[in-house]
């Protein structure tokens, strides 16, 4: 049996994709994979594949010990996808930005979730044959379309009239994930009930925090933040949602995108070349507000249009699922156990 060790602090925060990412692959392996891998989290003992999760400096530190085995770091994000995420003075965000490169240079084989990266990753010295396309996946367990009585109910207690049309969006309260549009389209529909689940995982380092948290305070009367919503009860949101919005200007591969997806919840979207590689045909999209903004008029009025992307969500579950994607996990640890011990990493 192959074992695994995973290094991670991912889910210490709440409200990150990066956590959610981590607990769906933890998940799979030890209901679906037992047979194959012998899995343990953040132990130093020997191992013959360590996975990388976060990039804590410990990390780094320990990830020069030939205990270690064929070391797997898995790329949540890079330097410029941090922008507009947090603020950092110019010589510490220097700092930092280049820590995380070489984090990942640290590694034998790198993971990436969106393959749009697999350029930018060379493009800082990392070889491309080091480079791994997997995208992250949804349990149906946890995301699934709810039965109508329990929809009504959900919205029954949020004080939300059965025929009020519903937009919800979830992530951290932030510049990147475009919050502010999102806001916007609150104030140009009045008539229509926004929701966002979300908070400050980062705190005061959030950029554009004072902003953010004045909007939170004094939202538009049609706009309701939640804060922070543990994963088991966002999909009562999803389910009562008549449409998904997520505004981001930047993104690897949006968890929350894939949990509406499993939901059966139709999905709006700023128009981003990065989905185009992975989701492409799945989601209406717009350019900017005024586009945002004119499908969901659109999907408002034509109740066809959300019946056709709600089929297409459907459709996205089925490509992104834990059985189809459990699969291709399994075929990686033993191709790169193999390439271990060929090279002499594990003993």
């Amino acid at each position: 049996m192959i074992r695994i060790n995973m290094f991670s602090q991912a889910d210490t925060v709440k409200g990150q994709g990066v956590g959610s990412a981590y607990n769906e692959l933890i998940n799979l392996l030890r209901k679906d994979l037992t047979d194959e891998f012998y899995v343990t989290i953040n132990k130093y003992g020997n191992s013959d594949l360590t996975h990388y999760h976060t990039i804590n400096p410990t990390y780094y530190a320990n990830s020069f010990s030939p205990a270690r085995g064929r070391k797997i770091g898995y790329v949540h994000f890079l330097p410029d996808t941090l922008e507009g995420s947090i603020k950092l003075p110019g010589f510490a965000k220097k700092v930092f930005y280049n820590y995380v490169i070489d984090f990942y240079k640290r590694m034998d084989q790198i993971v990436v979730v969106n393959p749009i990266f697999i350029d930018k990753l060379v493009k800082y010295g990392i070889k491309r044959d080091k480079v791994k396309y997997i995208p992250n996946f949804v349990s149906r367990e946890e995301f699934y379309t709810e039965p109508l009585t329990k929809k009504n109910a959900f919205r029954h207690q949020l004080g939300i009239p059965l025929d009020k049309f519903v937009v919800f969006g979830d992530g951290q309260v932030q510049q990147r994930k475009g919050v502010d549009d999102f806001a916007k389209m609150a104030e140009a529909n009045p008539d229509v009930q926004f929701i966002w689940a979300g908070g400050f995982s980062f705190g005061k380092i959030t950029d554009g925090y004072n902003h953010y948290k004045e909007l939170v305070d004094n939202p538009p009367k049609n706009l309701k933040f939640t804060g922070i919503v543990d994963r088991a009860k966002l999909v009562d949101y999803l389910n009562i949602a008549d449409l998904f919005l997520l505004p981001s200007f930047d993104e690897l591969f949006p968890m929350s995108v894939l949990e509406a997806f499993s939901c059966g919840t139709p999905v709006l979207l700023r128009d981003l070349d990065l989905y185009k590689a992975i989701i492409d045909g799945y989601y209406m999209k717009g350019q900017d507000f005024d586009e945002m903004n004119a499908q969901l008029r659109q999907a408002i009025k034509d109740k066809s249009l959300l019946k056709k992307y709600q089929a297409l969500s459907e459709q996205a579950s089925a490509q992104y699922s834990e059985e189809h994607l459990a699969k291709i996990w399994n075929d990686f640890y033993h191709e790169q156990y193999e390439l271990g011990k060929k090279l002499g990493q594990i003993h």
